[in-house]
Order: C-alpha cells, then structure tokens, then sequence
C-alpha cells in the first residue's frame, strides 16, 4: 500500500484526500478527507485574474492540508486545478504560492483532463451493478466548468464547458457586488439561455442521449440530494448513491429559485459558502436532466478526487526529479522545496 494525498483545487472549493492506495488494484481506504469553500474564482469571468483576496482563502486552506498531509506521512502528492486557474491571467502567481506552501506543483488540467478523472472517480464502484445501465453519464458540476463524460468501463466522450454555479450566478444574478435575493425571472431565464446554449455545444462531442444512467458529482448535486433526502446534517453515506427522481429536483430547483439567501442559508444541509451559488448549480442539473430525459440522478459522493487518488496509485513512482511534462502527465512524486 502507498500512502497517497490528493488536491482538487476548484473554482468554488479546495478538496484534500489522504487515502492508503494499493498500485495493484486502484484501491482507495480513505484517512482524512476534507473540503474548505475559498471561492477561487472570485471574478475571474469578469476580470480575467484570481483576486488576491480568493489567493490568501486558498493559500490558508493550502497550509492547513499541509499539516494534514504531514501528520499522516503521505509519501506521494498530487496537486489538480481546474477551472478557474485555467482561466485566470495571474495563474503564476497561485502555482508559485502553492509550491511554496505544498512543496508540490499544482497541474492545471485542461477540461478533457478532468472529464477523465471525474468518470473514473465516479464509476469505478459502479462495476458489476445490474440495476445501472450503462453507458453512464457523468456529470460534474463544478463552480466555473461543467464536465460530460459518456463511458461504460473508459471514457468514450468528454468535453467540459463553461458553465457552473459560481460563473452562472457572477454573470447574471450579481448587481453592484450583490447577490439577486432572491433571483428576477429574466435573471433566471439568462441562466436557463447559457446552459441550453452550453448543452448545444457538449453535445457536438458527447452523445448525451445514449446514455443510460446519470450520475452527478460536486457539490451543487449533493446538496440538492441531501435536500431532497430530508437530511438533518450532511451525511456523505446517505447520498452516496442516492437515486433521486427527477420531479424531486425539479420541485427543489423551484424551492431554491424563490427563496431569499436567508432562507437558503437556513437548510440544514447548506454549506454557508454555497447558500449564494446554489440556486445556479441546481439550474444546470435540471436542465441537464431535462436534455438527456433523465427521470433520476444518481448521486456519488467519489468524484475527481477519487480519480486523482487512483491516478496516483497507477501511476509508476518518480524518484527525486519533476519531469518535463510527456503525454503521460506530470509526476506524482515530487521534490519538496527545502527552506
């Protein structure tokens, strides 16, 4: 068994996962799995830069995993980042702060990249059930980016667009710095009009339609799941695998779309950082669902950071030096910086 810790860095949240992996079979036993809402993206579809303020939220949360990582004495780390570091002129400047904290270089993934690692996060238990039928759609809404993935037991399609919970609400329910509360019909409509026009364009690349079972990962699905469930507290066993119907997320998006940001904050399950992006994140799933025909979602609480971890336990050990980038992708072990 190696011991491995993996980093989802997104554009609403950063995820850490120390696991116990097995190189032989991808086998992941979870030591400490945690998330922190930085929000990363913060005007990033606006200004085109990581603000400095979402910089210092990321870099906190960067030291605290640090001490996690060590505490547990993972021998191999790997750093992803997606959305927001893609799009932001200053990425530099957040991949050289990581480095200094983390001692590790962050990858900045590319859409196709993730797509990957979110199939293989999500599907992998999937194996062997006969109540889901394949191909499966995978889903991760994420807070800049969307990613479709259609596979069986690999990745048959993927692309990732440029719509999610954080970009969705920045663009169209945010005047002078604050959040719609709660949201006008034409702001709703704007919403609806950018993911039907981002669905168009998935679907030139991934056969939405083929698919026979949804699957939908991040943080927006799961909340509406933990809604839907009736969940007192978040509980990450009762979601996992949850099938919840279509007409229950249709009636939550409703619930969610009227409410003022009190009223959403004031959900049980509702992560204080999610109350203001909610209502966009379950706006994409619906609409996915609708595209597709999907009369339910099936929810996985394993996701790109699973697939991050699994790439890692694959992946051959790298003995001191960080490579030269190569098809294959970076190294997952890395020379740690010496003060």
């Amino acid at each position: 068994m190696t011991r491995v810790a993996a980093i989802d860095c997104g554009t609403n949240s950063i995820r850490l996962l120390v696991a116990d992996a097995d190189p032989a079979t991808g086998e992941l036993v979870d030591l400490d799995r945690r998330m922190t809402i930085v929000r990363l993206g913060q005007g990033v579809d606006r200004t085109g830069r990581l603000a400095q303020e979402a910089l210092d939220r990321t870099f906190a949360a960067c030291r605290e995993y640090a001490a996690v990582i060590k505490e547990h004495g993972a021998e191999r780390v790997r750093f992803v980042a997606t959305s927001a570091s893609r799009d932001a002129e200053n990425r530099d400047e957040f991949v050289r702060g990581v480095l200094d904290i983390l001692g590790v270089e962050p990858e900045v993934i590319s859409g196709d990249q993730e797509a990957e690692f979110s199939f293989t996060g999500a599907t992998k238990e999937l194996t062997g059930r006969d109540d889901l039928a394949k191909p499966y759609l995978v889903v991760d809404i994420g807070g800049g980016s969307t990613e479709f993935v259609v596979g069986t037991d690999r990745v048959e399609a993927a692309r990732s667009v440029d719509v999610g919970c954080v970009r969705m609400t920045e663009r169209h329910l945010v005047r002078d710095g604050v959040v719609t509360d709660p949201p006008a019909p034409e702001q709703l409509d704007a919403i609806r009009a950018d993911i039907e026009s981002a669905l168009d364009l998935a679907e030139r690349t991934v056969p939405l339609k083929e698919a026979r079972t949804l699957v939908g990962l991040a943080g927006s699905v799961t909340t509406v799941a933990a809604i839907a469930l009736d969940l007192d507290v978040y509980d990450s066993q009762a979601i996992h695998h949850a099938r919840i119907p279509y007409q229950r997320v249709s009636a939550i998006v409703d619930r969610l779309t009227r409410a003022t940001h009190d009223e959403r904050a004031a959900i049980p399950v509702m992560h204080p950082g999610r109350a203001d992006v909610i209502a966009s994140g379950a706006l994409v799933l619906l609409a996915i669902m609708d595209r597709v025909g999907a009369r339910e979602v099936v929810v996985s609480e394993h996701d790109i950071l699973d697939g991050i971890g699994w790439s890692i336990a694959r992946a051959r050990p790298v003995a001191s030096e960080r490579s030269e980038g190569g098809s294959e992708g970076p190294p997952t072990t890395l020379r740690r910086k010496t003060s």
